[in-house]
């Protein structure tokens, strides 16, 4: 994978790779690599949340100028809880860079880094992305923004490589296609590894029945839509305490009460 980056992208992961810092490049970039976005106007990073990388990770924000621009600090006790936190780079035309350390539905860094994806970036070499599976389990969200992009990053994958099934590929595809009528195409093509994933997931099983009688590919539709209404609701849940965190934080800023919204980094 090889991708040209902008300026103020290619100066963060510059700094952030020359600091020896341990993340994985993933919302808005990670999908243009993927091919599935053409722009984005920030960087997010998946960071492994120990004293020493985040200790590298503060030299590296250093470098660039970074300070936080909202509720939570910088903090290691936040990160671990799954907030994000978020900063504008000076030194990087004002680019707004986000971290997280925990995320719903993705598994541990240690575990995401052994399945990235090395993408080769202009002027700046080799860079770690989360992994196609991982990023499309983190885009799960209550955001209505995402959904159309878990859609294009799983069809160009498959549009890609449909040619080329491996039993991964094909596990992958049978969870993850979105649009009705590539996922009926997927099952005919594989109607074994089909039948094995259909009690996994329902929208397989009515696919499973459309591509036998080649009916109509409404009734896919339902189960499509009740699995992103699920992963909605569960998102909004898992949110719940961390925005309710950040409100109490945001009313302790204001009353210049510790933690600030600018601190710097805790350990």
């Amino acid at each position: 994978m090889t991708s040209a980056v902008p300026t103020p992208v290619r100066t963060v992961l510059t700094t952030t790779r020359r600091h020896g810092v341990r993340a994985l490049l993933m919302g808005g970039q990670g999908c243009i690599l993927y091919g599935a976005s053409e722009f984005s106007r920030d960087v997010d990073l998946a960071i492994y949340a120990h004293p020493d990388n985040l200790g590298r990770l503060q030299r590296a924000l250093d470098e660039l100028g970074a300070s936080v621009t909202a509720v939570p600090p910088f903090a290691r006790e936040y990160l671990e809880r799954g907030h994000a936190v978020h900063f504008r780079c000076a030194a990087a035309e004002d680019m707004r860079l986000d971290i997280m350390a925990v995320m719903r539905n993705v598994p541990d860094f240690e575990t995401c880094r052994g399945r990235r994806t090395i993408a080769t970036l202009d002027e700046v070499g080799e860079g770690d992305v989360l992994g196609l599976e991982d990023l499309v389990a983190a885009k799960k969200t209550r955001l209505d923004k995402d959904w159309p992009m878990i859609r294009r990053l799983v069809d160009v994958h498959y549009a890609e490589f449909a040619n080329e099934p491996t039993d991964r590929r094909l596990a992958f595809w049978l969870r993850e296609l979105r649009p009705p009528e590539a996922l009926v195409d997927c099952v005919r093509r594989a109607p074994e590894a089909a039948q094995r994933m259909a009690d996994e997931r329902e929208a397989v099983a009515f696919a499973l029945q459309a591509s036998v009688r080649d009916g109509p590919l409404w009734p896919v539709e339902v189960p499509l839509h009740d699995e992103e209404m699920r992963e909605r609701q569960a998102d909004e849940a898992y949110w719940r305490p961390l925005l309710q965190e950040q409100e109490v934080l945001r009313h302790a800023a204001r009353r210049g009460q510790r933690p600030p919204p600018g601190g710097g980094l805790i350990v």
